[in-house]
């Protein structure tokens, strides 16, 4: 599927509670088209009194459906069936991902769709495989953990991979057996709906899977503060997930998984092979969803003498991207989330460059043929550490190189004093690679390569104000259980 007509695409608005569509609120929140500009739908706003009724309604169905204690292996079997009806749904579900959001419909069908399904599956292979254990203890004794699920599980997931993020909160959620109500961003609410109605459809029991609208201020925090959640997982900025971890402590000490902030290098040695491999795939790491990822390659570390050709190779590929709507075919730029968020995107690049950065590449607006923000992928040299591009997140295609001369001064860059989510090394010295994987402060680090595959079972999140707690993996199923220890005594 490459594009689509924006103006037959049919969205349903409202929150989805106990299986079924309830479209109140007093206020609303228009919903634009990225891509346009164009205000398309509106949701409701839910507030504290809807958030009672959603998370009330997810408690019920958590202690009266069954779900929790479900045989396993049973629950497994509908969530793979959940999976095989993503799979199926994606002339529906593509469309409906990219219409909102940034992401091409072409990636939306060939990536986000099938990896949403995969990871439904991947997850649920563990309902009937991770449990708990028989502890060492002395002869008279049994000792043992049990493993439980919390109840209600608080998902709140971003915009930039609407789908996707939500999946990595879900799928664990419920193969270990709790509810969810989960809060998508209020810029893209529309296409969770449509996940939500296949659960229903796979057999996942009415209220065990909520989705409430809304922001963050009122909804989504009358949610992570809400009594009857038992644990919240969040992928979003920094800042929210700082205020959200302390939201928890005020109400309840509820433990969380948060996936923030990055700004990660990628360090490329002079001995590197096939350099124009490497120039796109940091290319690709920077430009790719328009720099909208979290684990964007935005700091580029590079051994003085290969720099300017390594420069002019990612040039190159730059030069080829194609600014478009999501629908238009053959996109492979697509735009900013919002004209507030380019806005400051050009901004930061701006005072950067009036600091004393120099401007190899970009800088501007792009064409993409709409009313929609664009922006070209840019490269920023003579910049430093206190650099407003180096220093701060940017989310968007702004590349910064910075130059090197030595594996300890590699190293002493690519240490940032806030974020540490992901790196990549480039290197043919695998000696020099194990070094740096262990020098680096990141929760991930790949080595001749950058960017997650589809096998799930690494995990994913951040060191320092990047996060805690990891997405993916088993740790992402054993995050969403808590462990009972039991001791019996056995002596007549």
């Amino acid at each position: 599927m490459d594009s689509f007509d924006p103006a037959k695409i049919a969205v349903r608005s409202g929150h989805f509670i106990g299986g079924e569509y309830v479209d109140e609120g007093a206020r609303r929140i228009d919903v634009a088209r990225p891509s346009d500009g164009v205000v398309y739908a509106s949701v409701p706003l839910a507030d504290a009194e809807m958030i009672d009724r959603a998370v009330d309604n997810a408690w019920t169905a958590f202690r009266t459906s069954g779900w929790a204690r479900m045989a396993p292996r049973e629950r497994a079997r509908i969530l793979r069936r959940l999976a095989d009806l993503v799979a199926a749904d994606v002339e529906t579900l593509a469309p409906l991902e990219a219409l909102g959001s940034t992401r091409p419909v072409r990636d939306a069908a060939a990536w986000d769709v099938p990896y949403t399904a995969e990871g439904i599956r991947f997850y649920a292979e563990f309902a009937d495989k991770l449990g708990g254990e028989v502890m060492a203890t002395d002869h008279d004794h049994l000792g043992m953990t049990i493993a439980e699920p919390y109840g209600v599980i608080a998902a709140i997931a971003p915009w930039n991979f609407p789908l996707v993020m939500a999946s990595w909160k879900i799928a664990p959620a419920l193969a270990a057996g709790n509810a969810v109500v989960l809060k998508p961003s209020e810029m893209t609410p529309f296409s969770v709906l449509r996940l939500a109605e296949l659960a229903i459809a796979a057999g996942v029991p009415k209220g065990i899977f909520n989705v409430v609208q809304g922001d963050g201020r009122t909804t989504g925090d009358a949610l992570v503060r809400h009594p009857k959640i038992g644990k919240v997982t969040f992928t979003g900025s920094t800042r929210t997930g700082a205020a959200i971890m302390a939201a928890c402590a005020e109400t309840g000490t509820k433990p969380v998984t948060l996936e923030l902030g990055g700004k990660s290098p990628q360090l490329v040695f002079a001995d590197a092979s096939r350099l124009d491999d490497v120039a796109r795939r940091i290319a690709g790491a920077i430009a790719g969803n328009a720099g909208q990822v979290c684990n964007a390659g935005s700091r580029l570390l590079v051994e003085r003498s290969v720099a300017d050709d390594l420069a002019a190779r990612i040039q190159r590929v730059f030069a080829e991207l194609k600014p478009g709507a999501t629908w238009a075919p053959g996109t492979t730029l697509p735009p900013i989330i919002s004209e507030p968020q380019a806005a400051r995107i050009e901004a930061i690049v701006e005072r950067t460059v009036a600091a004393g950065a120099s401007l190899r590449y970009g800088g501007a607006r792009a064409d993409g043929g709409t009313r929609g923000a664009f922006y070209t992928p840019t490269i920023l040299t003579n910049v430093t550490p206190r650099s407003e591009a180096v220093r701060e997140e940017v989310f968007g295609p702004v590349l910064t190189l910075q130059t090197f001369d030595s594996e300890e001064e590699a190293l002493e860059l690519a240490q940032h004093p806030d974020y540490g989510l992901a790196a990549g090394v480039h290197t043919a010295d695998l000696g020099r690679a194990l070094r740096l994987v262990r020098g680096i402060e990141a929760g991930t680090v790949w080595v001749n390569h950058y960017g997650r595959t589809s096998d799930f079972m690494i995990p994913t999140g951040g060191y320092k104000r990047s996060g805690i707690g990891k997405d993916l993996g088993r740790q992402a199923y054993e995050a969403n259980l808590r462990f009972k220890s039991v001791l019996i005594d056995m002596r007549p």
